[in-house]
C-alpha cells in the first residue's frame, strides 16, 4: 500500500508540474510574439536603411565619374590633346617652359676642345666689291710702306672679311606710252594697246610681295601700305593693297584647284589644323601634306566634313592625324595616329600615375 500511494503522489506530482509549465508556456507565448514581431520590424526597417544607402552609393558614384569626366576635359589642353596652344589659357597641366635637365657645373658656352661653329664665307662669284688694304707702316720699326712694298713684300693670302648690306632700293617704274597713228587711207585714227603684262598698276614681283606679307606674314593692310612706303618708297593706298591682293589670288586660283584635285590620289597625307581669324572671325586653317606638295585651306569648321570635301568620302590612301575627334569621324579607310602625340599622352599618363 505504501508503495501505491508514493505512486500516486508520484504521478499526482508531475500532473502538477506539467499542468504549471503549460500555464507558464501560454503566459510567456504573447511576449515571445511581441519580441519576434519587434524584431521583424527592425529587420524590415534595417532592410529599407540599406536599399536607401545602396541606391544613395550608386547615385554618388554616378556623380564622381561625371566630375571626373567634367574634370578631364577641363585638364585637356595642347599637350594632352589635339587643341591649338592659343586655346590652352590655365586648363590642365601647364607647359614646363624651363629645361627638364639637372644644372650642370660646367661653364656655359663652348667646351674646351669644342670645335666653333661659324659664318662662312661667300663664294668669290657672290662677291659684287672688293677692297684691298694694305697696312700703312710697319708696327715694329714704324717705317712706312711705300707703293713699291705692297708688290714687292706681300706675304701669303689676305685675311678675308666680308660685310653684306642691303643695295639702295628703288622702286623699277616703266611707263608704257601708247601712241595714236592715223591711217592716210581712211583717214581713222588707231591707239597702240598695252601688253598684257602691263594690264595692271603693278608688277608681278611687287605683287608677290605684297601677297606674301599680307597671306604669309599675315601683317595687316596698313602696315604693309606703311612698309612699303617707308623701305622701298613705294606709296600705295589701301584699296591698291587689297587690289593686289584680289589679283594674286585669282592668279594662284587655277593651280590650287588642280592641287585639290590631285590630293585625293595621293598615296600618303597628312592631315592638321589651327585656329586662324579672317576679319576677326574664328576660322580654321587646315594643312594637308602630300609627297612634293602642301595645301592649306581657311574653313568655317573644324569637323570631319572638310575632310569629305578634300577627300572624298573614303580616302583611298593612308590619312595621318592626331586624334582629333574629326578625323575619328570621317575615318573609314587606312589611318595613322600621330606617334608624336601617342608618346606624349604615355608620357603624361606615366607622370600623373606616380606617387608624389
Amino acid at each position: 500500500m505504501l508503495g501505491l500511494g508514493l505512486a500516486l503522489w508520484d504521478k499526482t506530482w508531475q500532473c502538477r508540474y506539467l499542468d504549471t509549465t503549460r500555464r507558464k508556456d501560454r503566459a510567456e507565448a504573447p511576449a515571445e510574439d511581441a519580441v519576434r514581431r519587434d524584431l521583424e520590424r527592425e529587420n524590415e526597417r534595417l532592410r529599407r536603411d540599406i536599399e536607401k544607402l545602396r541606391q544613395e552609393l550608386t547615385e554618388s558614384e554616378k556623380k564622381v565619374t561625371d566630375l571626373e569626366r567634367q574634370l578631364g576635359l577641363r585638364q585637356q589642353n595642347s599637350t594632352t590633346s589635339s587643341k591649338p596652344p592659343s586655346s590652352d589659357g590655365l586648363a590642365g597641366k601647364q607647359r614646363d617652359r624651363g629645361s627638364s635637365r639637372k644644372k650642370s657645373c660646367r661653364k656655359s658656352g663652348g667646351q674646351p676642345g669644342h670645335p666653333g661653329h661659324w659664318r662662312g664665307l661667300a663664294p668669290a662669284e657672290r662677291v659684287n666689291a672688293v677692297v684691298p688694304l694694305y697696312p700703312s707702316q710697319c708696327l715694329h720699326c714704324e717705317k712706312p710702306f711705300t707703293q713699291r712694298d705692297r708688290t714687292r713684300g706681300l706675304q701669303g693670302m689676305p685675311r678675308r672679311h666680308q660685310v653684306t648690306e642691303l643695295p639702295q632700293i628703288k622702286a623699277q617704274i616703266t611707263e608704257y606710252q601708247c601712241h595714236t597713228l592715223g591711217c592716210s587711207a581712211c583717214g581713222q585714227s588707231t591707239q597702240a594697246e598695252l601688253p598684257q603684262e602691263a594690264n595692271g598698276n603693278f608688277g608681278p614681283e611687287l605683287a608677290a610681295l605684297i601677297a606674301y606679307l599680307t597671306v604669309t606674314c599675315r601683317m595687316p593692310r596698313r602696315v604693309v601700305m606703311e612698309t612699303l612706303e617707308q623701305v622701298l618708297r613705294i606709296r600705295l593706298s589701301l584699296g591698291s593693297v587689297q587690289s593686289v591682293w584680289e589679283e594674286a589670288s585669282e592668279a594662284v586660283a587655277a593651280p590650287c584647284d588642280e592641287l585639290a584635285r590631285r590630293l585625293p590620289e595621293e598615296p600618303v597625307v597628312n592631315s592638321d589644323e589651327t585656329g586662324y581669324r579672317t576679319n576677326a572671325e574664328k576660322r580654321w586653317l587646315w594643312a594637308l601634306v602630300a609627297s612634293n606638295f602642301v595645301l592649306y585651306k581657311v574653313a568655317a569648321t573644324r569637323g570631319a566634313e572638310v575632310l569629305t570635301q578634300l577627300l572624298g568620302a573614303v580616302f583611298a590612301g593612308i590619312l595621318c592625324s592626331d586624334r582629333c575627334p574629326s578625323y575619328l569621324k570621317y575615318h573609314q579607310g587606312a589611318a595613322q595616329l600621330c606617334w608624336a602625340h601617342y608618346l606624349e599622352s604615355a608620357v603624361i599618363q606615366s607622370d600623373s600615375s606616380s606617387p608624389l
